[in-house]
């Protein structure tokens, strides 16, 4: 399937999933080629503000499914936000975020890590313990020094900003996104 055949196709089963939990039609999408294992997140936006994101580091489940369980999740399940109404629906933007395979990488500082982070390309994912976050590439849009994107992903994780350790587990990734463009949003809706 063609990058740009994928990415519509994710984007409507997204639409569709998010659809029929509040009891909407939203067309049902042809979703051919979806069974292979991949990991997604799904972003949502309403007005052009952030209304929930959900989603997976690992590919542990067929494409399709994972996209539709983390656009669910991301509309009614996302702690931040209180559950999507239907009168949002109309205005809700979607984006679907493809992940590469997460690489765990091991720096002796944080500095060698800062100098290694690419901004807007790299996904940033650590953990230590029971505490866990991950910054899409996109976050690197609002907060595009390494330093302070570090630090506020360590917040994230609700690791002390000056916090570094060999214990502390760092993956980076890679996406490839598709965002609904508004015709594509008028048409599904």
């Amino acid at each position: 399937m063609h990058d740009d055949d994928l990415g519509r196709c994710l984007l409507a089963v997204a639409r569709h999933a998010i659809a029929c939990e509040l009891a909407l039609f939203a067309p049902l999408p042809q979703t051919g080629g979806l069974q292979r294992l991949g990991a997604t997140f799904v972003t949502l936006l309403c007005g052009g503000e952030l209304r929930g994101c959900i989603g997976s580091l690992n590919a542990r489940r067929a494409l399709e499914v994972d996209v539709r369980e983390n656009a669910l999740a991301a509309a009614f399940r996302d702690p931040r936000f209180p559950p999507l109404s239907v009168g949002e629906f109309p205005a809700l933007s979607i984006e679907v975020s493809l992940l590469s395979q997460p690489e765990a990488v091991s720096f002796a500082t944080e500095g060698e890590l800062l100098s290694r982070l690419v901004p807007g390309v790299d996904g940033v994912a650590l953990d230590i313990e029971d505490r866990r976050a991950t910054f899409l590439p996109q976050v690197w849009e609002t907060i595009p020094e390494p330093r302070e994107f570090l630090a506020a992903l360590k917040a994230k994780a609700r690791i002390p900003a000056g916090f570094w350790s060999p214990q502390l587990n760092v993956s980076l990734y890679r996406v490839t996104k598709w965002k609904e463009s508004e015709t594509e949003r008028e048409a599904a809706s």
